[in-house]
């Protein structure tokens, strides 16, 4: 979703909100009711934001509301209520509106709801300038067919960011696979990647076309390169110089149309200086290199993630619970040296610890030593209530 129409009749700081979600990316444009009909869309799609009131009175003409929506192409609709003590969500219509009444003192934690729920693709959550900057350049990357070299610590979104190249490519509509080379043993990969004919060895009871074949025309995603064996190196390089693949146990090639995308959490000239990743290859895979940063760099980018993350491990934003201020202002506070991936599990266990209320800061398990408090704490909880 690139584009937002916000009606300002009854919507309580609409200029915030027409600010924030310009921040966040998104092309913002405004009316009224009254000049509604005026408005042409030159989107393909958009999300609307509205207020409760505006969205009742328009409703109260169903048939008219719908018809007005398709004509402004509205993906996602947000229904903002009037603030009040308490933060609550009801999704409808499968999920295609939101209605959110925000807390009095957490509007930061609904704006970001609201921005994650308009991008119906839910590709990337970003809310840093350096992570906007990164997705600019990389959908402009997206739109040749360059190979793409992604490096970066581990956990900060390298196959994110992979997806997004894919979704932003002319290749979107077509296959997207993922190959983790450090997961599979090296006698396998090669079988994995390239196919093989029936009898080409032992087990072999049935040909198979192989990941290459199976992403033709659209995008492989070649995760930890790095580690991937010099003897496969080699045929891999072949590979991207002729654009075809011989299975296992075939005599002739099969020619293929894929765009190779490689991840490492390593500094590849190193690899390359200690003779560990081959010279040639690395310069055929890094036409186009990009750097993902620690989180720890781009703390911007924390929260909207943080609601990302909410809305996956409860189960939709209808089931999403608020983050309180207090708990914001903690994860921001973090150095987060696991990345996204700790984020990630400090989230889940603030999920359970909370039983579905709000998260506060007291929820959110940083360190080992908050773990064991908590622990330790528990029974003695139990027992006072017994």
């Amino acid at each position: 979703m690139s584009a937002v129409l916000c009606v300002t009749d009854s919507l309580a700081d609409s200029e915030a909100w027409i600010t924030h979600l310009h921040n966040r990316g998104y092309e913002t444009h405004t009316a009224t009711v009254a000049k509604l009909h005026t408005v042409e869309p030159t989107w393909q799609q958009c999300g609307l934001l509205m207020s409760y009131a505006v969205a009742k009175k328009l409703a109260s003409d169903s048939t008219g509301f719908v018809k007005w929506c398709r004509q402004l192409k509205a993906e996602r609709i947000v229904v903002l209520g009037e603030a009040g003590k308490g933060f609550s969500l009801k999704c409808e219509f499968n999920g295609t509106t939101l209605h959110v009444r925000p807390a009095d003192n957490n509007w930061r934690f609904t704006a970001e709801v609201v921005a994650r729920f308009i991008d119906e693709d839910q590709s990337a959550a970003a809310g840093d300038a350096s992570t906007f900057n990164l997705l600019r350049l990389a959908r402009r990357v997206a739109a040749s067919d360059v190979t793409v070299m992604l490096v970066g610590p581990t956990g900060t979104g390298k196959e994110v960011l992979s997806r997004f190249l894919h979704k932003a490519s002319p290749r979107n509509r077509n296959p997207f696979i993922a190959v983790n080379c450090a997961a599979v043993p090296d006698t396998m990969l090669e079988a994995l990647l390239f196919g093989y004919e029936r009898g080409a060895f032992t087990g072999a009871h049935h040909p198979n076309k192989g990941i290459f074949r199976a992403a033709d025309g659209g995008t492989l995603l070649l995760d930890e390169i790095s580690e991937m064996a010099l003897s496969l190196q080699a045929k891999l390089l072949r590979v991207l110089q002729e654009k075809e693949v011989t299975p296992l146990g075939a005599a002739k090639p099969v020619p293929v149309d894929v765009r190779v995308i490689a991840t490492s959490n390593r500094y590849m000239l190193n690899e390359v200086k200690a003779g560990r990743f081959r010279e040639d290859l690395y310069y055929r895979l890094n036409v186009f290199p990009l750097v993902t940063k620690a989180l720890e760099e781009r703390s911007g980018d924390i929260l909207p993630i943080a609601v990302s993350l909410l809305a996956k491990h409860a189960g939709g934003f209808a089931k999403m619970p608020e983050l309180t201020e207090d708990a914001i202002e903690k994860l921001e506070a973090h150095a987060w040296p696991g990345n996204v991936r700790e984020l990630e599990n400090v989230l889940q266990r603030a999920l359970v610890l909370s039983g579905g209320e709000a998260i506060r800061g007291e929820h959110l398990m940083l360190e080992i030593q908050e773990m064991f408090n908590v622990i330790e704490l528990a029974p003695r909880r139990l027992a006072a209530t017994v």
